[in-house]
C-alpha cells in the first residue's frame, strides 16, 4: 500500500466509510476503489480516469483534492490521455488509402466512427478537468465571506462591550481603577507569542515567559492535520470534524510543529490564545506551523 493509499484509508475510515458505502456514495466500482488505496493503477480502465477517481473518492471523505494532488505527485500518473494518439494514428493510416481503391469506401464508416469517439473522449476529458479545477475556488469563496461576516460581528460585539464596560468602570473609585489597571498590565506580561520567521508555506513563532504550553486545534470544516514533537515524534494525524477540537499538552516540550492541510479551516491556539496566521490562509492553504517554547524560569 502507498502513502497515498494508506492516507486515504485512514480518510475513509474516519468518516466511518465502508469500501461498499463508499461505492454507493461516488458510484465507482469496489475493486477500482480498492486498487487505489493499494496504489495499483494498472487495473483501472485506462489512466485518463486515475485522477477522476482519486478526486472523486478525495471529495466523497472530505480530503483537498488539489493537495492532495501536488502532495502525492511523484505518485499520481500525470498523463490521462496516452491512448489517444494510438487511436489518431489508425485514423490517419486509413485516410491514406489511395482513392482508386474501392476498400476505402467500405472503411470509410468505421473511419467516422472512430472520430466520433475520439471526439467524445476529448470532450469529457476537458469538462473533467474544468470540473476538477473548479470546486475549491468555492470553497474559497465561502471561507472568504464567513471570515469576513465573522469579523464584522466580532467588532460590533466588541464595540458594544467595551461601551458597556466604560460606563460601568465610570461608576467605579479611582483605588479601583488603579488595581484593575495593575491586574490587565501582569495579565499582558504572562505570555508572549510572536512570530519569528516566515518562508513560503513554513512560518515559526516563539512562545516565551510563561511555565505553560497546550496547544489546542479547532476544526470549521473537516481540514485534515498532523501534529508532531520537536523530535518528531507522531502526536496525532487525522481528520478533525466541525466544531471539534483535538488539545495536546506541550509543557514538557520545547516545539510543536502542526501541518494543517485546510489553514482556512483551522484555528490554532495556545494557551487560549488565539494563533494569528503569518501566511494568509485563504492564499495559501496546506500550511507548516512551528512554535518553539521557551519556558519561564
Amino acid at each position: 500500500m502507498t502513502e497515498l493509499g494508506i492516507r486515504l484509508k485512514e480518510a475513509r475510515e474516519a468518516k466511518g466509510l465502508s469500501l461498499e458505502g463508499l461505492q454507493e456514495l461516488t458510484k465507482i466500482q469496489k475493486r477500482y476503489l480498492i486498487g487505489i488505496e493499494e496504489g495499483n493503477y494498472s487495473m483501472m480502465p485506462g489512466k485518463f480516469y486515475v485522477r477522476a477517481f482519486i478526486k472523486q473518492y478525495c471529495e466523497a471523505v472530505g480530503l483537498d483534492s488539489e493537495e492532495i494532488f501536488e502532495q502525492y505527485k511523484s505518485e499520481i500518473p500525470s498523463v490521462y490521455s496516452e491512448e489517444l494518439p494510438e487511436q489518431l494514428s489508425r485514423v490517419q493510416s486509413r485516410k491514406t488509402i489511395p482513392a482508386g481503391d474501392s476498400k476505402v469506401v467500405e472503411m470509410l464508416p468505421k473511419i467516422l466512427a472512430a472520430v466520433l469517439v475520439i471526439g467524445a473522449a476529448v470532450l469529457i476529458w476537458v469538462l473533467v478537468l474544468n470540473y476538477m479545477s473548479n470546486p475549491d475556488n468555492d470553497d474559497k469563496k465561502d471561507a472568504k465571506q464567513s471570515d469576513s461576516v465573522g469579523y464584522n460581528k466580532s467588532e460590533e460585539f466588541n464595540k458594544e462591550e467595551d461601551n458597556a464596560d466604560q460606563k460601568q468602570n465610570e461608576k467605579k473609585s479611582d483605588s479601583s481603577d488603579e488595581k484593575n489597571e495593575d491586574d490587565v498590565k501582569d495579565e499582558k506580561k504572562e505570555q508572549e507569542l510572536a512570530v519569528t520567521s516566515t518562508s513560503g508555506k513554513n512560518s515559526t513563532y516563539e512562545l516565551k515567559n510563561i511555565d505553560t504550553f497546550k496547544l489546542k486545534v479547532t476544526s470549521k470544516g473537516s481540514p485534515w492535520v498532523g501534529i508532531k514533537n520537536g523530535e518528531g515524534k507522531l502526536l496525532f494525524q487525522g481528520t478533525i470534524d466541525k466544531d471539534k477540537s483535538q488539545v495536546i499538552d506541550f509543557t514538557n516540550e520545547k516545539e510543536a510543529v502542526i501541518n494543517i492541510g485546510r489553514a482556512y479551516e483551522t484555528e490554532i491556539y495556545v494557551n487560549d490564545e488565539k494563533l494569528e496566521y503569518s501566511i494568509s490562509p485563504t492564499e495559501v492553504n496546506t500550511q507548516l506551523v512551528t512554535i518553539q517554547f521557551t519556558k519561564a524560569e
